[in-house]
């Protein structure tokens, strides 16, 4: 088994290589140049802000103009505010060239001040000083009107001797040609990122703008005052920022631009951090050299677009083969294919992971930036143990070779069958629906056994004593108990019929009130008792109501999977989680760990966990023997539901230090495992809510607040998108094939699992901070509800529906196409509305209950999964490394 799983680790491992070679391609670009012509030049450091009044020393500006002196012949500035006053001077000592700025906005204070010093500035240093620009952007932000402009343009215009204009977006230019006659030459902005160009098409655009200038304003010069590309930040339409693509286009430009004599300044010399927050936060990128003043990118060698592929592309081969030694550690029975698909997932999500991780870690770390990583993190995390999990279920189902722990026949005599007391709880239950499975139990094709009935805390006697009625005219065989008061709900009328049991009674078996059994139940499956070891047979619960309704329809093929899938995949690793209906204990192991748990609402899955934890077996015979009703109402569904998750976080949170192995007991890794495993999904769904209510709040703050909240990191998006995508494959392929399902059924069951996702989620955050919550009794032959009943039954998800489709139309609608990012938060939004939207149309469809089950298709017997390799039951079972 080792040298086929190496061969697959290593194919895998070498397509991960072959796919980060890709991504980590190479172009020859022109090679840049020895000088360019100028860079705009902020001379900041990580922790220096001007918005702040924290400005570099004159020590650092000068570092900085050193750096740059042998690179280019000039800079650009945009304030003569603090210490930028000293710019020209000190440019002047290293032989630099000066496009001096003065910073205007909608302080007329301000603005007098900067204009002055501007005025100061370049006449005392009329050598280098080549350029004046009063303002940048100005009326493009709206800080100051077309009248004003000219008023200071006009002014500094009378006393300086150097050329002035101001800066400006090329197209504003256009709007306002009058502004030209009141400069010396055109100072335009031309940044093809902000037109969403892609960098293919983005020297083109630039050379396009450039030329609308010059036919509009012939007579005067053209100085791109700004050019460049972000290294990153957020798509613009078909513009991506990255250093390849910063790389590309600026060695393409720089190659024009020598070629037809552009004046030019590249936006910008050095990366900027304050301005994390300003334009979406890539404004923070367009710098040639990085905070550390290391350049981003090679000058003159080919263009990498994953400059550091290789170590990614190590670090996701090791990550990959890390989860495969989990992955693979019980992977004897599974078939190549099997192996191949864990393998392929464990390296695509240790890829993702890693390119995740990688394109997070190229933005400037802040407090905000580190806490929110920590958070995308611990959920990156999250979705991989769950990924893997439904992964490993997955293979399992799909790919085993052959069942490990089949049972096999034996028949045996009559006289070697040992006693069964049957139990059967019952409150206030139809007394027509309970004679009938009193009937069933009097037909049973075996020799040796009672049937006890208790009811507990019913008040009508009306309902329970035709019942015991019933009993009496069945005979001996059937003994019937009525208490009232009863504490302890299920529990408690179980572990008073256990007390009432017949002395020979060696297995005691549990149905529901509602079931009906078939004949051949218990001649079937006692005999596998004959093995000592094993202390629980468990067969599905399956109903026979299914062909009533649509709703009952889709319910039945929703509850199909969890038996005919999970079950099967748990009971090789003797895991199974046993349920109270058709159930078998050894008398001796239940009343060993003293009876059902009174302290629980799932009573039975709480007893199979501490029979396991005594180091017993358990069997699960995958084959229909009874049959119960389904809930009528998606509101009884619900509660079903609820129960049985609020349940599970009783038992993870009382068997804590057994499932992790703090505290003693006989559990395997293989027990421990799936019941961890078996239960992320529903705490996924609990964190679910959480992000949902984040991701309506956050969607709302982006709608008030455009500035400050920008549409969340793609990352973000990859988590539940990938997740989603994912479990719904898994389901739609497992129901083809394990469940026998159609296509209608695999849909019916998809969109019941769906609509059920909000009620988990309450059910495990409730769940994790309470306890103690009241037993709640599935209601049978229940009268269906009305339309608005219905609606109101959904009335939680159709807010959050509501919500969620409200939020994904205002983004999509106020950030449209300019904003990748924003389109794929709107994606994001609206996946997160297909649970509340399936349990708005599961409730609908429970309110008719006249929609024919035929839209869904009929879903027949419960076939024997194991039937395929064991065809016969045999007490004792073939059991192959059991305890893995």
């Amino acid at each position: 088994m080792l040298r086929p799983n190496l061969v697959i680790t290593l194919v895998i491992a070498l397509l991960t290589l072959m796919i980060w070679n890709l991504l980590g391609g190479s172009s020859s670009e022109p090679p840049w140049p020895k000088r360019i012509q100028g860079f705009s030049f902020s001379p900041v450091r990580a922790w220096h802000d001007p918005s702040l009044g924290r400005y570099p020393s004159e020590a650092e500006i000068e570092a900085d103009l050193l750096l740059l002196s042998d690179k280019t012949y000039a800079v650009r500035s945009y304030s003569v505010s603090g210490s930028y006053q000293a710019i020209p001077g000190l440019a002047e000592k290293h032989g630099l060239n000066v496009a001096l700025g003065a910073w205007i906005d909608g302080d007329p204070a301000t603005n007098s001040e900067e204009i002055e010093t501007l005025i100061s500035l370049s006449r005392q240093h009329h050598k280098n000083v080549v350029r004046v620009m009063v303002g940048n952007e100005a009326l493009y932000r709206g800080d100051i009107t077309l009248q004003q402009a000219i008023e200071n343009l006009t002014l500094v215009k009378q006393r300086v001797w150097a050329p002035v204009s101001l800066a400006e977006p090329w197209h504003i230019w256009l709007e306002h040609p009058q502004l030209a006659e009141h400069v010396d030459y055109i100072a335009a902005h031309i940044l093809p990122y902000w037109e969403g160009q892609s960098v293919d098409a983005a020297v083109d655009f630039t050379v396009s703008a450039f030329e609308k200038l010059q036919q509009t304003f012939p007579d005067k010069p053209i100085v791109i005052a700004e050019v460049g590309w972000p290294s990153n930040g957020r798509p613009r339409r078909e513009a991506t920022p990255s250093q390849a693509n910063q790389a590309s286009f600026l060695r393409r430009f720089l190659q024009v631009a020598e070629e037809r004599s552009f004046i030019y300044y590249v936006m910008e010399a050095f990366d900027q951090p304050w301005k994390e927050r300003q334009e979406s936060g890539v404004g923070t990128y367009w710098g040639v050299y990085d905070i550390d003043r290391n350049a981003k990118f090679t000058f003159s060698e080919p263009v990498v677009d994953v400059p550091h592929w290789r170590e990614l592309a190590a670090i996701s081969i090791l990550f990959g083969v890390i989860a495969l030694l989990f992955l693979f550690r019980d992977s004897e029975g599974l078939r190549s294919s099997g192996r191949g698909f864990l393998a392929l997932v464990a390296y695509g999500a240790a890829t993702g992971a890693v390119w995740m991780f990688y394109d997070y870690t190229r933005q400037y770390m802040t407090l905000n930036t580190v806490l929110v990583g920590i958070v995308l993190f611990i959920g990156m995390l999250g979705v991989l143990v769950v990924l893997f999990a439904e992964a490993h279920e997955w293979a399992e189902s799909l790919w085993l070779r052959q069942w490990r722990r089949q049972p096999k026949r034996k028949l045996l005599k009559d006289d070697d069958l040992p006693m069964v007391s049957i139990h059967v709880p019952a409150y206030n239950e139809p007394p027509d629906m309970m004679i009938e499975t009193l009937d069933a139990l009097a037909k049973l094709d075996y020799p040796n056994y009672e049937v006890l009935v208790i009811d507990n805390n019913t008040k009508d006697p009306q309902v329970w004593k035709p019942v015991e009625a019933h009993c009496e005219k069945l005979g001996q065989r059937f003994r019937f108990f009525h208490r009232s008061p009863l504490a302890g709900f299920k529990a408690g009328a179980l572990n008073l019929t256990l007390k009432k049991s017949h002395p020979n009674a060696q297995v005691i078996a549990v149905i529901d009130s509602d079931y009906q059994v078939e004949a051949s139940w218990l001649r079937d499956l006692v005999p596998l008792f004959q093995r000592q070891e094993t202390a629980i047979v468990q067969s599905p619960q399956d109903y026979r109501d299914g062909g009533e309704s649509c709703f009952k329809a889709m319910c039945l093929a929703e509850y199909r999977g969890f038996f005919h899938i999970g079950m099967v995949t748990r009971n090789e690793r003797n895991a199974i989680i046993q349920h109270g209906t058709m159930t078998m204990v050894r008398r001796s192991v239940l009343e060993e760990i003293g009876g059902w748990g009174e302290w629980c609402i799932t009573e039975d899955a709480d007893l199979g966990l501490r029979v396991f934890e005594q180091g017993h077996e358990a069997v699960y015979i995958p084959k229909s023997y009874g049959r119960g009703l389904m809930p009528d109402t998606f509101l009884d569904f619900k509660k079903q539901r609820f129960r049985w998750a609020y349940g599970a976080v009783q038992i993870l949170k009382h068997h804590l230090g057994m499932l992790f192995a703090t505290r003693t007991s006989q559990l395997t890794p293989g027990q421990r495992y799936h019941f961890i495993a078996g239960w992320l999904p529903w705490f996924a769904d609990g964190f679910n809510l959480f992000f949902n209510i984040a991701a309506i709040t956050w969607s709302a703050c982006m709608l008030i607040w455009p500035v400050d909240f920008t549409a969340p990191l793609p990352l973000f998006a990859v988590l539940p998108m990938s997740l989603f995508v994912f479990k719904i494959l898994k389901m739609f392929f497992l129901y083809r094939r394990r469940v026998e399902a159609t296509v209608r059924q695999s849909i019916a069951a998809a969109l019941a699992g769906l609509a059920l996702s909000h009620t988990i989620a309450l059910a495990i955050v409730q769940g994790i901070w309470t306890s103690g919550l009241p037993f709640f009794r599935t209601p049978k032959q229940a009268n269906n509800s009305g339309l608005l009943k219905a609606l109101q039954d959904a009335r939680e998800e159709a807010l959050f529906f509501l919500a969620l489709l409200l939020a994904a139309t205002a983004v999509n609608w106020q950030y449209g196409a300019d904003s990748p990012d924003a389109q794929i938060w709107s994606i994001v939004l609206l996946l997160q509305a297909i649970p509340y939207g399936a349990a708005i149309v599961v409730s609908m469809i429970s309110a008719f209950p006249g929609l024919s089950a035929r839209i869904v298709g009929p879903m027949g017997v419960m076939p024997d999964t194991l039937e395929d390799q064991a065809t016969e039951i045999e007490s004792g079972l073939l059991l192959q490394n059991p305890d893995k």
